[in-house]
């Protein structure tokens, strides 16, 4: 199967062509594109600007605890902070 993708950089106006892409890394792309819910454009524009160490550090957003967010139920949480309340006393005799 060819694969390939077009990138065209809005300030630039210059196109790309990249032909042969192993289904590999097109998947990842998709997948980033699907969890950011951006286009591939700006997927493998992304992909890039990290990879190159190029870019607005300050615009970075990391997205890697993003699927635990909202993952608990509450009984799960309320036992979680439970359990750290308990680990955070301190025993006086310990501490002679």
């Amino acid at each position: 199967m060819l694969v390939c993708i077009i990138v065209m950089h809005k300030v630039m106006q210059r196109a790309i062509t990249l032909r042969n892409l192993p289904p590999q890394i097109m998947n990842a792309i998709r997948r980033r594109a699907q969890e950011r819910r951006i286009s591939l454009n700006r997927a493998v524009i992304t992909l890039l600007e990290e990879g190159l160490g190029v870019g607005s550090q300050a615009d970075a957003t990391y997205h890697e605890l993003d699927n635990l967010g909202g993952s608990w139920a509450r009984e799960e949480a309320a036992a979680f902070d439970t359990a750290l309340r308990e680990q955070r006393s301190i025993d006086p005799d310990v501490w002679r």
